[in-house]
């Protein structure tokens, strides 16, 4: 099937007795045992079944299946946001005296996890100076345990290349793991092209509306977990809370997946609940619409941007001029993300007037939703860096993020034309003033 028929079909079948179309809240927490030895044998991992929603529950299990089917895994973990997924996708793989090598183009608050929390672990974080993979591969050694990069940096709007940073990354020994929550598998898939795990925060393009937090862990299934029984102990040595249990041995391709949820989520408890699961699934089944859409718009977007006095830079890969552009066309068929950012003449203060202007584009730190959405980053989500790593991350005083949304493009482009006539004290197009929706 195609994106578009697994967004919508992946991951259900009705139930015969009932035969429901639209997939059911299953707005439980636990689930009856036939016998001591079933429940004995679920317990033990040793059948399949439910047995408590923190670890897993039939409404969640649809969204599990659809989401891993529509990055090509073999299997899928939904957790209560996206930094929950993040976190537990590293929890799974770090030891104490490891580390980890990022890229340095990072969403704010996963810097955060990275550089503040990890540490606390005895786990340490290596940012690379680039997102190259040679300046990757330099920071590797025996002590780590994976290579991580977003997909499209949040807010710097880089493309990674996916195959290089793998190919470092597996020449080392260690996994890719690949935070792909700007792009969504409708514009970029990066297990084909060699990453072995992705996080998403469904809470963005694939659910869509701004409503419902989630994230996602997906397992390619494809990497040798067993053949490095030192460097990756969870998956590799027994279980004590499961009588000695091997991941990799009793489930193959799914163990890093099964460990993820069996152990780390089945511990930490940032379980999604029946009832978000059930509101993302709804946005799934639009997001193929839905991004052709903000593609369009965001293009026509950064056109006018670009061609207007009043912004001095934009930064969008779908400009032939941008280093970014040749990865766009080999990863994402040549559609640019609907994420971009732009520096209003007249700098930071400038910029701040525009910002306090808008009226249709919202003032929010979401990305990904259907309405248009705009964010100043150095006073938002990566406040809490220092100027250096501000500017290493890809955030200038002066940015402004926008995250482009489905409305009629002449609707966005008018609010964007009367704020900055509001940031320069004059409008140059007074008809294109918007007013107050409503």
């Amino acid at each position: 099937m195609r994106t578009e028929t697994i967004a919508l079909h992946a991951g259900y079948q009705a139930d015969k007795s009932v035969r429901s179309a639209a997939v059911p809240i299953h707005q439980t927490v636990s689930y009856e045992f036939d016998s001591a030895d079933h429940a004995a044998a679920l317990f033990n991992l040793e059948a399949e079944g439910f047995r408590y929603s923190r670890i897993s529950n039939p409404t969640t299990a649809v969204l599990e299946r659809r989401v891993a089917a529509l990055e090509g895994g073999v299997g899928a973990l939904c957790l209560g946001s996206g930094m929950a997924a993040l976190y537990n996708a590293i929890l799974c793989l770090a030891a104490p005296g490891r580390n980890l090598v990022s890229v340095p183009q990072l969403y704010g608050t996963t810097h955060t996890l990275l550089s503040h929390v990890l540490p606390r672990m005895n786990v340490s974080v290596r940012f690379a100076c680039s997102d190259d993979a040679d300046d990757i591969g330099r920071l590797i050694d025996d002590d780590t345990m994976a290579v991580f990069c977003e997909s499209v940096g949040n807010p710097a709007g880089n493309v990674c290349d996916i195959e290089a940073l793998a190919e470092i990354a597996h020449a080392h020994g260690v996994p890719l793991l690949v935070d792909n929550t700007v792009a969504s598998p409708v514009l970029l898939r990066p297990i084909e092209f060699g990453a072995d795990i992705v996080v998403h925060s469904l809470t963005k393009f694939l659910g869509g509306h701004g409503t419902t937090l989630g994230g996602a862990i997906v397992d390619g299934g494809q990497f040798p977990w067993h053949r490095q029984p030192g460097r990756f102990p969870m998956l590799n040595q027994p279980d004590a809370s499961y009588h000695g249990l091997v991941y990799a041995t009793h489930f193959g391709r799914t163990a890093y997946i099964e460990a993820c949820r069996n152990f780390c989520l089945r511990t930490t408890g940032a379980a999604l609940a029946p009832l978000s699961a059930f509101l993302l699934l709804q946005g799934v089944e639009t997001v193929a619409l839905r991004v052709e859409r903000h593609v369009e718009n965001a293009r026509l977007v950064a056109e006018a941007l670009q061609r207007d006095d009043r912004v001095d830079w934009v930064n969008y890969a779908g400009f032939p001029a941008s280093p970014y552009y040749p990865l766009v066309q080999r990863y994402m068929a040549g559609r640019a993300c609907s994420l971009l950012t732009f520096g209003v003449h007249g700098g930071m203060p400038a910029g701040k007037r525009f910002y306090d202007a808008l009226r249709l584009i919202k003032r929010v730190v979401n990305l990904g939703d259907a309405k248009s959405l705009a964010c100043h980053p150095a006073s938002t989500t990566h406040r809490q860096m220092t100027p250096q790593q501000q500017i290493q991350a890809g955030v200038t005083p002066e940015m402004i993020r926008l995250s482009v949304g489905i409305e009629h493009v002449d609707d966005i482009l008018a609010d964007l034309d009367q704020a900055l006539a509001a940031a320069h004290d004059g409008c140059l197009d007074p008809a294109l003033v918007l007013r107050e929706p409503g």
